[in-house]
């Protein structure tokens, strides 16, 4: 997944983050603005997983997800 691309285009696609991941708010979405770490963060901090347990919802959302934004460089 390349997240510096997915950082420009962020608002375009923040209804698709939120259709995975509905407990994070609009606005924790538009503080996010793309940045892996942080969503990660809220992730975790809203729905209780562990590092390692979000991680894995990352990697399987990208599996799901097609979409010129995405690529198998990065993670």
């Amino acid at each position: 997944m390349n997240w510096d691309r997915m950082r420009g285009y962020w608002k375009q696609h923040i209804g698709r983050v939120r259709e995975r991941w509905g407990t994070l708010t609009h606005d924790q979405l538009a503080v996010a603005a793309g940045r892996r770490d942080w969503l990660a963060g809220k992730l975790q901090e809203r729905s209780g997983l562990a590092e390692e347990e979000a991680e894995r919802h990352f990697v399987a959302w990208k599996r799901r997800v097609k979409d010129y934004l995405f690529n198998d460089d990065d993670r």
